[in-house]
């Protein structure tokens, strides 16, 4: 390893040469306190900016183990960090002048959300700290400005590092709140297993939404308050006392006039699955891990899963044991997207009646009436929901406003009044009794058998190195494939898109042999990233700074977008 003397030295002697030549600095430079590495050098002014990082022993860095020793504070703490570094950061970017990207300083921007990320790593054995970031190598036109960068790498840097990354600069009081919250929130996590819960919602939670692009808490926003006879009260490690409100595993209605909250109850345990920082809002809101947002997707393709739970006999002959489609209506989509996330290990669905396919969903007496049931190819999911739970343990929790025919099928019905929750469960039974009760089938769903076998696009070996590029939160690109993820709901930051991508290119470069089942290998490569993380699908001598690691829905989710995907 060089020292930082002897890039200083390189800096000096290739000031005001041809911009190419900062691809020389690449490697890695002893700057007392850290080890900083240059991993990649932009090829001019105006490309991506280069990418470098920062690694500082854990004995300097002096973060206590208790701090990391678990896999959640350790992402807590690391996103932390990221939040640290990429304020200090803020403070310096384009003080560098020159032409192009010069000067820029750029981190991860985390949301809302505490999620694993390459942005900042910590080794749990050493502590050993490390933060990944870009910076725009400064140049006047396309000849190198040395001394900008030395102002960078010299000045501006060691600065970032010292108040983000060293223990004892930062305020211990708010780091320990941030491991604090983390075991809190992964305990209540443990007390749905033991509770029979789906979700909690803790009482003086924030849930609505600043604003449609923005998903801080709003201002002056009603706080929640749980109905006395769904109350829950848990003793948390940190915390204390906590109560809120216990949606339990089963069939749970959320009805209510419009504006009146609904939807952003919906959302709130939609995005449930993950950790949130404090003043959220959401904190203590928690659904169980696994759970998926179930929605219409019409035009998505379909790839040889079997819809025949919910679909038969269709008047064309489609197979619906193996259905294949490159443009689903909102029904089959609906379906596909249902039976999907069976495979990938969901145990709660999330539905909200404003996004779905009504005949999917149910058929009224009257239509019942007119049009047999021998007519029509559609079993409505109000007809399968009560054996999903009590035959395979899949609890569902739907928003309705407009039709009441689930009250006959719902264990819970939550009425949404002003952003106030209220259990209405026995006067909404009574009421739906006065009506014709639903006709059920009186076949029992089979699970269906995930035997989908998966192979590589030859196509796209083919056209030589895989390009990936991230299309914000609607999608992924590989090459000219894109995958259309806009409605994968609970994609949390572009972040997880550019990671998918990744996945995607390792599995069609390494794994997809047309010999493995799509479960199959998902649940491998799941499996490795787990336990050894992003390297695994990274294959460059560094890993990129902008990865944040997806759940494993996700992943299905992704790959039963790729119309490229060749299955069998």
């Amino acid at each position: 390893m060089k020292s930082e003397t002897e890039l200083k030295q390189l800096l000096y002697s290739i000031d005001h040469k041809g911009y190419p030549a900062y691809k020389g600095t690449r490697g890695s430079y002893r700057f007392g306190s850290y080890e900083l590495s240059i991993d990649h050098v932009q090829g001019d002014p105006f490309a991506a900016l280069s990418k470098l990082s920062v690694k500082v022993a854990g004995r300097t860095a002096g973060f206590p183990g208790r701090l990391y020793d678990t896999k959640y504070k350790r992402i807590a703490l690391q996103d932390y960090v990221t939040r640290q570094f990429a304020a200090q950061a803020g403070r310096y970017t384009f003080q560098a002048k020159g032409s192009g990207k010069s000067g820029i300083i750029s981190v991860t921007r985390c949301g809302q959300e505490v999620l694993e990320r390459t942005s900042c790593t910590i080794e749990e054995r050493t502590g050993d700290v490390t933060v990944r970031f870009e910076v725009g190598f400064p140049a006047n036109g396309r000849t190198i400005n040395a001394r900008e960068l030395i102002k960078i790498l010299y000045d501006y840097l060691p600065a970032c590092v010292e108040k983000s990354m060293m223990y004892k600069e930062l305020n211990a009081g708010k780091v320990e709140k941030v491991m604090e919250l983390s075991v809190d929130r992964e305990f209540i996590r443990e007390e749905l297993k033991r509770l029979d819960l789906a979700a909690f919602v803790a009482n003086g939670s924030i849930l609505p939404r600043e604003s449609g692009v923005s998903q801080r808490p709003m201002k002056d926003a009603v706080a929640f308050v749980s109905p006395g006879s769904m109350e829950v009260t848990l003793e948390l490690p940190y915390k204390g006392t906590l109560t809120g409100m216990g949606v339990k595993k089963g069939i749970t209605l959320i009805v209510g006039g419009g504006y009146h909250g609904k939807s952003t109850l919906l959302k709130a345990l939609e995005a449930g699955v993950y950790p949130h920082i404090s003043g959220d809002g959401r904190e203590y809101v928690v659904t169980d891990s696994t759970a998926v947002k179930l929605r219409a997707e019409d035009g998505r393709s379909i790839k040889h899963t079997d819809i025949s739970m919910f679909i038969n006999d269709l008047p064309n002959g489609k197979d619906t044991n193996a259905f294949y489609t490159e443009d689903a209506s909102g029904s089959t989509s609906q379906a596909a997207n249902v039976v999907e996330s069976l495979e990938a290990g969901a145990k709660v669905f999330l539905i909200d009646e404003d996004t779905s396919a009504t005949n999917f969903m149910v058929r009224d007496e009257l239509m019942q009436q007119v049009i047999h049931r021998d007519m029509e190819p559609i079993t409505p999911f109000i007809e399968r929901v009560g054996d999903l739970y009590k035959t395979y343990g899949i609890s569902t929790i739907i928003v309705a406003g407009s039709s009441g025919a689930y009250f006959q099928v719902a264990d819970e019905i939550i009425q949404m009044d002003r952003y106030v929750p209220k259990e209405i469960t026995e006067a909404a039974k009574a009421a739906a009794r006065e009506y014709p009760s639903l006709e059920l089938p009186g076949d029992k769903p089979e699970m269906p058998e995930f035997k989908r076998f998966v192979r590589s696009n030859p196509d796209l070996k083919q056209k030589g190195r895989i390009k990936i590029k991230t299309l914000g939160k609607d999608g992924v690109q590989l090459n000219h494939d894109t995958i259309d993820l806009r409605y994968v709901e609970q994609l949390a930051d572009a972040e997880q898109l550019t990671c998918l991508g990744h996945i995607v290119k390792y599995m069609e470069e390494h794994m997809m042999d047309g010999r493995t089942t799509m479960q199959q290998l998902i649940e491998k490569l799941a499996a490795q990233m787990d336990s050894s993380g992003f390297k695994v699908i990274c294959e460059e001598s560094y890993l990129p700074g902008n990865l944040a690691m997806p759940r494993k829905q996700e992943i299905y989710a992704c790959l039963n977008r790729y119309r490229r995907l060749g299955t069998r």
